[in-house]
């Protein structure tokens, strides 16, 4: 490797990607939901089809989220068992968190849902020629034009409102709000109104669930250039026009929704903007600025960049194809964070009927789909992450309470959003029963921390209630001859100890065990971290407790175990890797500082089956293959996900293979693989290219933020690689390549140029 000299000069700039790049095609209008383009600000989101004669936009919301009695569920109040079941499983009987339950049937979040679609039908026979819809990543925009007709969607991060514009010589359409979208329940109160205005109309619908209070309401404005507007029973008939402008917005709530004053704000919209453009500027000053911080140019073939989307996904392997899903998952990533971090699906559905309620799931899926918010520069992820976070911190206290009557807090595995309580549980998902959900959901906000060198004395105070939690869970209470509390070596011990969504293999035992290894990596990360935000007698006592956990166990099999429990059997089949938790995404588990651990766990994840085909499951195998540096792993990983046809047209992804369960997984973890296939950082070294797949030789991958607070851009060539860093702050970094480790000495504002040379 070779250095230049320290420069404070301007950074040369490295050419952005194509345009095509940083958009999709498709030459016909969108005829499934899944299909849709999307568009979104993190609150209000659009699905919108394109289609010149019956053009659908579904609107939908994170607030909206159906009752199904789970608004009033509270976490089982076991605490008083607590205690015998912790002496049962030290004893050996591995059967006996099965009974730890208050005999309540599974109870499922709130379910996300769509809120209705706005409906602009054209006179048969009107379409034409040339049709061809796009969505502008950069802009947010989801447009479709053909002959004259022509439609602009985008969703605004300045003033949180749905925009759309229609245009075409003699325009004439019938425009409606429809509720009644596949999946909907009977029973549901549907109110709808319609308002002409001196310049077009207004169209309200409020639906309120069955057998509850609780309701939402949509707005749309319509205002309408030329041409006359009436009233119809569905809505309003526009004829001889040359623009509808559409603005709409939903609210969820209680009572009754103040109409007017919501059609008061959208009418000031317009008389302050006064057009389309106007509105999208203001947009663009924050949506484009966060998109482009990062970009990925993999060098790919011209003639397969200009291909629609649904013709590129069945290149594979292909560059073309890898750069447009890395930045359509940036630009999903980011759309659908805002109020709250994405769902399992995003931020988008068309159907009331959403796999698995639509919920955050917090064992894996939102963790997986956050992987790239700080390494690729999407601080606006890790504020809606904080947000879902914040919120409940209040309901994380009564779950710490209830089950294990302990201080602290303990974050459940699933929440519609609204409720952090641990009520979604049973025999074969012993999810009350998980510890590490506080930790794995806070450390984004560690590195988000790390990352721009200053730290939130919210994520500090979160941090300060983990480990309190664990203070009171590992204590050392001697009550019987089992020495509860401890191993036989005076160890400390997790039990009750739960790997998602995993089980021993013994026979005799059950999914509540010990010492899962998740939980144990989970419990010194929390506790040494807290430490770390918390100088002072707390730090101490907690680094002493960290200390006293017990190191993980290598099987006979040469694996990391999934519970380090004596005598308790991998179970390898399964799509998680929860077991894995040190290697990725902490950093407790590397070749550099553990290299015995690290092969350990390398071969844990030889032996791991793929289970199901899930795509969340092969991703996570790639971003630990990526800590591990294994580019060979990486590439067969991503290779299953981008040869199963998981993939929509839209660019959106499903659960499984072949387009099974519209699902957020896939699009929204792939640029983080890709991001620690290339560049990796903690907040005392910088790994350059520690698992490139083969098929990617030549590369660009611009504006990667490191946790040492340096940017980085890097490109590289099958014989050698340049890295340009800028550093905000003067640290010293060990810098590890394919050549070998040495001292990277950074200075705040004085940018470094290395060069790297294939071995």
């Amino acid at each position: 490797m070779t250095s230049e000299p320290p420069s404070t000069d301007p950074a040369p700039t490295v050419p952005s990607p194509p345009g095509p790049v940083h958009a999709t095609w498709e030459p016909l209008p969108a005829t499934l939901w899944e299909d849709a383009y999307l568009s979104g600000n993190g609150h209000h989101g659009a699905l919108v089809f394109g289609d010149p004669n019956d053009d659908r936009v579904i609107v939908t919301h994170h607030t909206l989220v159906r009752p199904n009695g789970a608004e009033h569920a509270r976490p089982p109040r076991l605490a008083a068992e607590l205690p015998a079941l912790q002496a049962r499983l030290l004893a050996g009987d591995l059967a006996a968190a099965e009974r730890f339950t208050d005999d309540r049937p599974l109870q499922w979040v709130q379910p996300f849902h769509p809120a209705f679609q706005l409906r602009l039908r054209r006179p048969s026979g009107a379409a034409g020629r040339d049709y061809r819809r796009t969505v502008d990543f950069t802009t947010g925009e989801a447009a479709a034009r053909c002959d004259g007709w022509r439609s602009r969607v985008f969703v605004s991060r300045a003033d949180d409102v749905i925009v759309q514009q229609v245009s075409a010589p003699d325009l004439t359409l019938d425009l409606a709000q429809e509720h009644q979208l596949p999946g909907a329940p009977t029973g549901l109160g549907v109110g709808q109104g319609t308002l002409l205005t001196s310049d077009g109309a207004v169209l309200t619908l409020r639906v309120r669930y069955p057998d509850s209070d609780r309701a939402y309401t949509g707005v749309t404005l319509a205002v309408v250039s030329g041409g006359t507007t009436r009233l119809t029973s569905a809505g309003v008939r526009i004829a001889g026009a040359t623009e509808v402008l559409l603005l709409t917005r939903v609210r969820r709530h209680t009572g009754e929704l103040d109409v007017v004053e919501e059609t008061r704000a959208l009418r000031e919209l317009i008389d302050e903007r006064q057009s389309y453009d106007a509105l999208l500027d203001r947009h663009l000053a924050l949506h484009r600025a966060a998109y482009a911080r990062v970009t990925l140019d993999l060098h790919a073939d011209e003639a397969e960049r200009a291909l629609p989307g649904g013709e590129l996904l069945k290149r594979t392997p292909s560059s073309a194809l890898l750069e447009r899903l890395f930045a359509a998952g940036r630009y999903h990533l980011l759309s659908s964070s805002g109020l709250l971090p994405p769902r399992l699906t995003g931020l988008w559905t068309g159907d009331w009927d959403t796999a698995w309620s639509g919920a955050f799931t917090n064992d894996a899926n939102l963790n997986l789909q956050t992987a790239s918010a700080a390494s690729a520069a999407l601080p606006e992820v890790t504020d809606a992450l904080a947000s879902l976070i914040h919120r409940q911190l209040d309901d994380w206290r009564e779950n710490a309470r209830a089950v294990f009557g302990a201080r602290g807090v303990v974050a459940p595995a699933h929440t519609d959003g609204e409720s952090g309580l641990s009520y979604h549980f049973s025999r074969e998902y012993p999810l009350h029963l998980w510890t590490a959900g506080a930790d794995w959901l806070l450390k984004p906000l560690v590195d988000h921390d790390e990352t721009r060198g200053a730290r939130d004395p919210r994520t500090a105070a979160a941090l300060a209630e983990v480990a309190l939690f664990y203070e009171d869970f590992l204590r050392e209470e001697r009550t019987d001859a089992t020495g509860l509390g401890t191993d036989p070596d005076g160890q400390l011990v997790l039990v009750p100890s739960y790997s998602p969504e995993n089980r021993p293999a013994n026979a005799n035992a059950s999914w509540g065990a010990i010492n899962a290894a998740m939980d144990l990596s989970a419990a010194r990360h929390a506790l040494h971290t807290a430490a770390d935000y918390h100088p002072g007698p707390d730090a101490d006592r907690w680094r002493v407790l960290a200390d006293r956990l017990p190191p993980h166990r290598v099987n006979s099999q040469g694996a990391l175990a999934e519970w380090a429990w004596p005598g308790l059997d991998d179970t390898y089949d399964h799509r998680h890797l929860s077991h894995l938790y040190g290697v990725w995404p902490l950093d407790e588990i590397n070749p550099y500082d553990t290299p015995q651990l690290a092969a350990a766990a390398h071969r844990a994840l030889q032996l791991r089956g793929a289970e199901n085909d899930s795509a969340h499951g092969h991703l996570h195998h790639a971003l630990v293959a990526a800590r591990l540096r294994d580019g060979g792993r990486v590439a067969h990983a991503l290779g299953q996900v981008l040869d199963g046809d998981f993939f929509h047209a839209s660019l959106m992804s499903a659960h499984y293979p072949n387009r099974d369960v519209y699902n957020a997984d896939a699009a929204h973890t792939l640029p983080g693989v890709v991001v620690e296939a290339l560049v990796q950082s903690t907040p005392d070294r910088l790994v350059l290219l520690p698992a490139l797949p083969a098929a990617y030789p030549h590369g660009q991958l611009t504006g990667v933020r490191t946790r040492f607070g340096a940017e980085v851009d890097l490109s590289w060539t099958p014989h050698s690689a340049t890295a340009l860093i800028r550093p905000s702050r003067t640290h010293r970094v060990e810098l590890r390549t394919s050549s070998g480790t040495e001292p990277l000495d950074l200075v705040a504002g004085e940018d470094r140029v290395l060069t790297l040379r294939a071995r």
